[in-house]
């Protein structure tokens, strides 16, 4: 009762899952992933285990090898549905027989699309195309490919929950995980909206080196100085920078979660955060 995309862009390394379904915290169950390895995402009646097996398998093998070993090995292969996309884009993708109408998938070079319990084939299709079509990260496509199967009229039960991941070697928080995004909307009358307004605000905290960087000086410098004023962040420093100033950005900055857009040591903060902060406290 869910339809999901993995899909990988050999050319990042970037391997993902996005699902959606009228059923509680789908992100919990569906989207298994290992950096550098691949993508899966398992459903229907769930074999969980399809996912760290599976994972296992990729390391050593196919797409379409890999998931003919789980299904060989799985009695209830006729309830399961399960698509998975290797390291170097190849796809693979399994309907059970048994899987609940309209049920089917669709698979092309770097992704695997399918959707069981859904208004139609429409569904997968639309998916299949918008992921071909769409260009930018693969987090944006992956999420352009699920709104485009809810369009078509996705789950036919409604929504209830949706879920977008996204890994890569070294590229989370600090460079210190695989994490690019990992977002989940575990209940929500309007799950897509939700996860549209988590994605901006995670572009805003974590995405850098996207927008121009602005010296902090001369006019810059006080507008800032000016907005932490209205923040209740005010200094009683002279103009311009000093070594005290710049603690009390630093503060203020950490205080708003915009680290990874402002740079003490450059005495620099990205365009964005600085729109932002101009918006949050008018």
């Amino acid at each position: 009762m869910t339809f999901s995309i993995a899909a990988v862009d050999p050319a990042t390394g970037d391997a993902g899952v996005a699902v959606a379904s009228k059923f509680l915290a789908v992100g919990n169950i569906v989207p298994w992933l290992e950096a550098g390895v691949g993508a899966i995402a398992t459903q229907a009646l769930c074999n969980a285990t399809y996912g760290p097996e599976g994972l296992k398998l990729l390391a050593g093998a196919d797409a379409n090898t890999a998931l003919d070993r789980l299904l060989a090995a799985d009695a209830g292969r006729d309830r399961r549905q399960v698509g998975i996309v290797d390291s170097r884009g190849n796809a693979a993708s399994h309907t059970g027989t048994g899987c609940h109408g309209w049920a089917g998938h669709r698979t092309g070079s770097g992704y695997a699309a399918q959707g069981n319990c859904l208004a139609g084939e429409a569904v997968v299709a639309a998916m299949a195309s918008t992921f071909e079509t769409t260009p930018g990260p693969l987090y944006q496509r992956l999420f352009a490919a699920l709104t485009a199967g809810d369009a078509a009229g996705g789950d036919r039960r409604g929504r209830q929950s949706v879920a977008l991941k996204v890994l890569r070697k070294g590229a989370g928080y600090q460079g210190l995980s695989d994490i690019v995004m990992d977002l989940r909307v575990d209940d929500a009358p309007d799950p897509f909206g939700e996860l549209s307004r988590l994605m901006d605000l995670h572009r805003l905290y974590f995405f850098t080196g996207d927008c121009a960087r602005l010296a902090l000086d001369g006019d810059v410098l006080e507008t800032l100085r000016a907005i932490m004023k209205r923040a209740g962040h005010g200094d009683d420093f002279g103009p311009g920078w000093s070594a005290g100033v710049g603690q009390a950005i630093d503060a203020f900055i950490g205080n708003e979660n915009l680290e990874e857009r402002f740079d003490l040591r450059s005495r620099s903060i990205d365009k964005l955060a600085l729109d932002y902060l101009a918006g949050l406290y008018p």
